[in-house]
């Protein structure tokens, strides 16, 4: 994942060990570059097909009928449970088996149900092509991971997973900046299909990219079974800590990009256009900077030994509880606006971190199984619950007319801000311990 010197005799940290892999068989030259932007497509695609309702939230609410509880349990809860169900096991075949196979078969089924979603005429059936989406999204992460282990040598890899990460804010610009114009102009039902097939485009050309995936060398990483293996790294203080840190990260960005655009709507009267261009645009130059910087920042302090390893990500996270509570009572949009950028800045910042530490504390071949526990933390409650608790907040605060009613709601996303900042400073001293051990 970074380079690291050769260790010295006194140098018993199982660190260079875990970051000196069993391979030889590591792409190079611009095999590496047509790799990465192969995974970075199918992330961004990823991202974009997940992020779409929500930028066309106030379409589908305004034309199917539905409240704002329904909006929440329509962007959490399918992802949540599918999440719990599938991302385990799809990330057992990608470290067991191929992971490019696993990754196209994922890509694949996540487009199709997209492109469903816009013959949607009810809520049911709209819910039901989440699932699907949900269902091949469950093993995107996990298995695009297990392809950067086995082919991009450690070297490289905090910034192969940077530019991987990219895809994530990359395809929420385009998701909120395409999908708001087309909203406007074409449908909610045309930018679901286009995105759908342009999925499935992207998968069938990245089955001839990325080639083959060797398999893992050493017969003792598949020695150890896999639900134990599950339990023995949760039960790890570092990597609980970062668990624990997964989840309020995730009761903070889930209700922010679920209700961000609808707030900016109704509280500052933007279109969904001009929300969409808003919003998309910084929230795609913050996760350049963000996945970027963070990916060669992680490099830096794994190579320098830090034990304050994840105080980066913890300082984001404080920064952005502030500015976020002040957006949320701004009274001009463009301040708004503005002040919802660190927010931005700290969940694509995060990526690298999390992923990155998830993977040292694993340890080689089961970088898939870490990415996977790790997308639970962040996947499950906070997807599940925070939507559905901002909307539920929004809706009840409307009813007993309450002004900005949707903003209050959203004061979940400071609070578990801070939260997940706490628990990244507590996870970096426990993951300093662990790797520290001889």
């Amino acid at each position: 994942m970074t380079e690291t010197a050769e260790p010295s005799t006194r140098d018993r940290s199982p660190l260079p060990q875990i970051l000196a892999g069993d391979g030889d068989e590591y792409v190079s030259g611009l095999r590496i570059a047509a790799v990465l932007i192969a995974l970075f497509l199918i992330n961004a695609f990823a991202q974009i097909d997940r992020i779409l309702p929500f930028i066309l939230a106030e379409a589908i609410k305004t034309d199917l009928g539905l409240s704002d509880t329904q909006i929440g349990l329509l962007t959490g809860l399918a992802f949540a449970v599918c999440y719990t169900l599938l991302s385990l096991p799809l990330a057992r075949l990608s470290d067991r088996g191929s992971p490019r196979f696993v990754l196209i078969a994922c890509t694949l089924v996540w487009s199709a149900m997209t492109a469903l979603g816009g013959l949607a005429a009810s809520f049911l059936f709209l819910a039901l092509t989440r699932f699907g989406v949900a269902i091949g999204e469950a093993g995107a992460i996990p298995s695009a991971h297990a392809v950067i282990a086995r082919k991009i040598k450690p070297g490289l890899r905090g910034l192969a997973i940077g530019i991987f990460s990219m895809g994530i804010p990359l395809g929420t610009m385009a998701g909120f900046a395409v999908g708001g114009a087309m909203a406007d102009t074409h449908g909610w039902q045309a930018a679901l299909i286009g995105a759908g097939v342009l999925g499935g485009i992207i998968a069938l050309l990245a089955l001839f990219v990325l080639g083959p995936t060797p398999p893992l060398k050493s017969a003792a990483i598949h020695a150890e079974p896999f639900l134990q293996a599950s339990l023995k790294l949760l039960a790890s203080p570092g990597f609980r800590w970062l668990f624990i840190g997964a989840i309020f990260a995730g009761f903070a960005s889930a209700p922010f990009y679920a209700f961000a655009a609808p707030f900016l709507i109704r509280t500052h009267a933007l279109t969904a256009g001009e929300a969409g261009m808003a919003f998309g645009l910084l929230q795609g130059l913050m996760g350049i900077i963000g996945t970027l910087v963070g990916g060669r920042w992680f490099d830096h302090a794994v190579r320098s030994r830090s034990r304050r390893l994840l105080g980066p990500p913890a300082a984001m996270f404080m920064i952005a509880s502030l500015t976020t509570t002040a957006a949320l009572f701004s009274p001009t949009a463009w301040a708004s606006v503005l002040l919802l950028v660190p927010a931005m800045l700290s969940f694509a910042f995060m990526l690298p971190w999390c992923f990155g530490a998830a993977h040292l504390v694993a340890g080689r071949g089961k970088e898939a199984m870490a990415s996977s526990l790790a997308m639970i933390g962040s996947g499950l409650l906070g997807p599940a619950l925070g939507p559905l608790l901002v909307g539920m907040i929004s809706d009840t605060a409307t009813a007993a007319s309450i002004p900005n009613g949707l903003g209050v709601g959203l004061l979940l996303v400071p609070v578990a801000s801070t939260l997940t900042a706490l628990a990244m400073l507590v996870a970096s001293q426990r993951i300093a311990a662990t790797l520290g051990k001889g």
